[in-house]
């Protein structure tokens, strides 16, 4: 608050009439405000980058979840469909829908993801391509739209994210380059992502307590958000089958419900846990993310286009970051990233209302919220990735759904929202969004016909 007065008082001076009769009516000269004004040199345009419409699927448990017998193209052509029915778009608009996924071999999903396309209603004149940066490629497909729609490539987008941890495990495929053998952070490159976890807890000092107090946390919140139905609106029942493992009988189920969640955990639960990748380590099944299957998809077009076809905007896209940190503790990435974020979109972190940062463990997750002193009742307010799951190439999208459904539903009291993960071999990423009806009322959007030439400040 104390920054922006500043500003409107440099600003007024600007205005005072000269009291030197000989001064020029008008001078040129560098403004104060300057650079330390970004956010609110674009707080309002028709060029803004929107978001109209957000949805997922349930995230459901890899191998003996609701998603065990479905295809992956499925859960994706759900999510896009589901964008097209709501909103009514006019599926030839779209310029391209972009897809981040992780394991499965990149040509063969690039070609599921197409198929998927098809499956949803989508023209084949609209292209489609996949984006893997690992477990923030949900939320880079999503910014690789806004960068192209802001670019000027096309006016509407779609971010899309997908995973089936059933269908594509975590495996290294061919051997290794013995090269590797004399950079010590390419070895770590390839460290368990367990053992990343352990690293982060010994070199940061996080306990095991914190770690199992986290999950019990999250599935808490989540669960209490299911029952509230604030999943709802966010969720796309997906109609699919279910094959008895025995008998091979088929079954025709509505998965609407993430079934992950666990009420009952507790810490005399969790601490019965034996640890998982370190034996005498503090990383347990218990206290990180769970292997899933689920898709997420993001609509995404100006300012302008959204207002001309009378879509309601729930969120604008204000800011991404990547970052590399260390691969050994590749965890600790939204402890840089965030700060980024915040600082490209002309904010500080105590203008942040909502964080949905996700829990890969709970050993990065708890030292990410200590480093960056977060206000812990703002922070995965729903529950995170160690209570939903945590689908690679869905989460990112999912993330935006479960942020900007939130940030609706408090209204004013909630402006900006950032989310944030790591990513494995070492780096982190974020991204800052504004709720859609948050813009000042003095400032009318206005079409944008062309990149003009104008300075920062003057814009």
């Amino acid at each position: 608050m104390e920054k922006a007065i500043n500003r409107q008082r440099v600003l007024l001076q600007h205005l005072q009439p000269s009291t030197a009769a000989s001064a020029p009516l008008i001078s040129a000269s560098a403004c104060a405000a300057g650079d330390s004004a970004a956010y609110q040199r674009t707080s309002c345009f028709g060029d803004d980058v929107v978001i109209v419409a957000a949805y997922r699927t349930a995230i459901c448990k890899s191998k003996r979840g609701g998603f065990k017998d479905t295809y992956p193209e499925e859960l994706l052509s759900a999510v896009l469909k589901a964008l097209l029915d709501k909103t009514k778009l006019n599926p030839n608009e779209v310029g391209d829908i972009v897809v981040g996924t992780v394991l499965a071999p990149g040509s063969q999903r690039a070609t599921e993801c197409r198929m998927a396309a098809f499956y949803a209603g989508f023209p084949e004149t609209v292209p489609v391509r996949t984006v893997n940066r690992q477990c923030s490629s949900g939320l880079q497909a999503v910014a690789d739209v806004a960068a192209a729609i802001k670019a000027g490539f096309y006016d509407i987008g779609i971010g899309a994210g997908l995973e089936s941890m059933t269908a594509n495990a975590m495996a290294w495929d061919g051997s290794v380059n013995p090269k590797l053998n004399e950079f010590k952070q390419a070895q770590d490159c390839l460290l368990p992502m367990g053992i990343t976890s352990e690293n982060v807890a010994q070199r940061y000092g996080v306990t095991r307590i914190e770690q199992d107090q986290a999950a019990v946390e999250s599935h808490k919140k989540a669960a209490a958000a299911t029952a509230a139905g604030k999943f709802r609106e966010e969720i796309v029942p997906v109609t699919t089958k279910i094959v008895d493992p025995k008998t091979g009988e088929e079954k025709q189920v509505t998965i609407s419900v993430d079934d992950g969640i666990r009420p009952e955990t507790s810490l005399s639960t969790l601490a019965k846990l034996k640890p998982v990748f370190k034996k005498d380590g503090t990383t347990t099944a218990g206290n990180s993310s769970q292997v899933s299957d689920g898709a997420g998809a993001v609509l995404l077009m100006r300012r302008d286009v959204a207002m001309q076809r009378g879509l309601p905007i729930i969120g604008v896209f204000r800011s991404f970051v990547a970052v590399g940190v260390d691969p050994a503790v590749m965890g600790i990435g939204p402890a840089v990233a965030i700060p980024a974020a915040v600082k490209s979109a002309g904010l500080q972190i105590e203008d942040i209302d909502l964080f949905e940062i996700n829990e890969a463990f709970a050993s990065q997750y708890t030292y990410c919220c200590k480093k960056l002193e977060l206000d812990p009742t703002k922070v995965n307010v729903n529950g995170g990735a160690l209570a939903l799951g945590h689908p690679l190439g869905a989460t990112g999208a999912r993330c935006v759904s479960t942020l900007l459904n939130e940030m609706k539903r408090r209204g004013k009291d909630c402006r900006f929202g950032i989310i944030s993960m790591c990513i494995g071999s070492g780096m982190g990423a974020a991204a800052v969004f504004e709720r859609g009806d948050a813009v000042d009322e003095l400032t009318n959007a206005r079409r944008i016909q062309s990149h003009n030439f104008l300075s920062k400040d003057a814009k």
